[in-house]
């Protein structure tokens, strides 16, 4: 059986843990509203149910292949595309003067969320396409944007994000792929990427490469980058595909996971392509496309997550081995397997609120242009990226364990969730630099976003005290610890700071995910008993982490290569 997607509870979430309402209440975002809400849930998870979902093992088993130069797609994933574009939901929160639905960028995380656990594969398509959107949106020319954004939105056309070199991985400076002017305008681009997910694709006319390049006088480093859109067929007098470009799919790379997503080495030999944005300003510009990224990945991992535990739910409640003492005959009686359960359910929920917390910022800071808004999202994106892929690994590792034997026989599908989710704690920014920009970048501001958001915690749980004075008094004392640590963060060198960024960004995720279970107990008592869980049993984690975050780097440093097993 196939998950079913979590619109009742993304809707609750909205409506009674983030605050969705206020967003309706600007006027960029009046058209939000409840009824609008109600039928985008309801008719995205149709279609991720009915049409993508049942896509899901095909893609795992019969992987995208490249077939004399072009990338043939896993069977079905035609439908599935087709449902996808046809609905027009590549462009929830795109223009509406290039053809989008102008909707809040939260209504777009929702639905990313529900396609990544009914298809993560096929999800990678539209996803990069929405960060390319975004960023022509941003930084295009009046002309690139009036060809390619009509034709990225309808789903005619895909995009991709070219930053990775053989030699340049999370160190884009490096990069070697250079630009040289045609005279006419355009730019001869030459280079190798590598990593490029759905660089090709035979589910659409074109495919439009957003690609890094160094220019002639082009500085080292980041600072010397520029961006170039660079299709694979040039588009003629109407805008329609016409010439090959002069570029190509080398090979598509083996993977752990993700099957039915092909990931190519793309080859540009002085291909055709126009500048997007300022000369030597090319990070800016794919950064655009990079947060908007961010936030997605976390929200794939929460969408694996939420697919991998209704899996394992309905396998133990199925499975009967041995006597429980309860009356539940299958598996699910017993204690340790309703733990792995329960704080897998918890955790889900969690993550589930921070993206959307995060999402909500972004579209508060794009309809108000408030600088609180603005740091409040930038804070939350290394969060809810990291936390949410960590959350889709954790609880996919979960599933595999409650099918026990039968969870590492490739049959019953447990075991694909954790392949394909673990590829998003590396890509888009492994979570490790996710963290590390945490402590580094997002506490620039002496930690004045990261203040405000924990006082709101600490007010959110005093308010609560009077109907939930346990659950309310451990998150507020949660709550003061992490102020106290991001104090003693700030003092910290660099160095130290960075050797405790991943379990300080752990921390601050179970602070706020606490946070979240008790506005959500708060707005109904049946849902008391899993903010009790959250609480109880994972939260209390947080003081660990945080003595770890303070440990600082000495310890590390002081251990050689040999010590750590490289060759002596």
């Amino acid at each position: 059986m196939s998950p079913r997607a979590p619109a009742a509870d993304q809707r609750f979430i909205l409506d009674h843990v983030v605050g969705f309402a206020e967003v309706a209440a600007t006027d960029r975002f009046a058209e939000a509203t409840p009824d609008t809400v109600t039928a985008i849930l309801t008719e995205a998870a149709r279609m991720c149910d009915d049409v993508v979902a049942p896509l899901n093992r095909d893609g795992d088993k019969h992987p995208a292949r490249l077939e004399n130069g072009i990338v043939r797609s896993s069977s079905g994933y035609d439908r599935g595309y087709r449902a996808i574009s046809e609905g027009g939901w590549i462009g929830v929160s795109a223009a509406p003067e290039w053809g989008g639905m102008g909707l809040p960028h939260t209504l777009a995380t929702c639905v990313n969320e529900m396609l990544s656990g009914a298809c993560l594969s096929l999800q990678l398509k539209p996803l990069l396409t929405q960060g390319q959107i975004e960023a022509l949106e941003h930084h295009a020319d009046d002309a690139i944007k009036a060809l390619y954004l009509p034709k990225l939105i309808s789903g005619e056309w895909s995009g991709t994000m070219n930053l990775t070199e053989p030699q340049a991985g999370s160190d884009v400076g490096a990069l070697k792929s250079k630009a040289e002017p045609n005279g006419d305008g355009s730019y001869a681009v030459t280079g190798q990427k590598i990593f490029i997910t759905w660089g090709d694709s035979d589910l659409v006319s074109n495919v439009c490469h957003l690609v890094l390049a160094r220019l002639p006088d082009g500085a080292p480093g980041t600072r010397g980058i520029s961006l170039f859109m660079v299709p694979k067929y040039l588009p003629d007098a109407a805008g329609n595909p016409g010439v090959a470009n002069s570029l190509r799919v080398v090979s598509l790379e083996h993977k752990l996971g993700i099957h039915g997503s092909p990931t190519c080495v793309m080859q540009f030999d002085g291909a055709t392509g126009w500048l997007v944005g300022a000369p030597h300003k090319g990070m800016a510009a794919m950064f655009t496309m990079m947060n908007n990224a961010r936030l997605g990945v976390g929200m794939q991992g929460v969408g694996v997550a939420e697919a991998a535990l209704q899996k394992a739910a309905t396998f133990a409640v199925d499975r009967v081995q041995g006597p429980t003492g309860t009356a539940e005959a299958g598996i699910i009686g017993h204690a340790d397997v309703r733990r792995m359960l329960a704080e897998a359910r918890a955790q889900v929920f969690a993550a589930r609120a921070i993206g959307l917390a995060c999402a909500k910022a972004i579209d508060m800071a794009t309809a108000t242009a408030d600088p609180k808004w603005q740091a409040r999202a930038a804070l939350l994106t290394p969060i809810a990226k990291a936390f949410g892929t960590d959350t889709g690994i954790e609880v996919a590792d979960t599933g595999v364990q409650i099918h026990g034997g039968m969870g590492f026989i490739e049959e019953t599908g447990a075991a694909q969730y954790l392949r394909d989710a673990r590829i998003t704690a590396i890509y888009e920014g492994t979570n490790g630099i996710q963290a590390m920009d945490l402590v580094g970048r997002k506490l620039a501001d002496n930690g004045d976003a990261a203040f405000r958001l924990i006082g709101e915690v600490e007010a959110n749980a005093k308010a609560a005290r009077a109907a939930l004075p346990d659950l309310a008094g451990e998150v507020w004392q949660a709550a003061e610890t992490l102020r106290e640590a991001t104090e003693a963060l700030l003092a910290m060198a660099p160095q130290d700071r960075f050797a405790g960024a991943v379990p300080y960004l752990r921390a601050f995720a179970l602070v706020l995910g606490a946070d979240a279970h008790l506005k959500a107990a708060g707005a109904d008592p049946a849902r008391t008993p899993l903010a009790a869980v959250m609480i109880r049993r994972l939260l209390p984690a947080h003081a660990g982490l945080i003595d770890r975050a303070l440990t600082g780097a000495a310890d590390l440093y002081a251990l050689s290569p040999a010590d750590l097993g490289a060759p002596a």
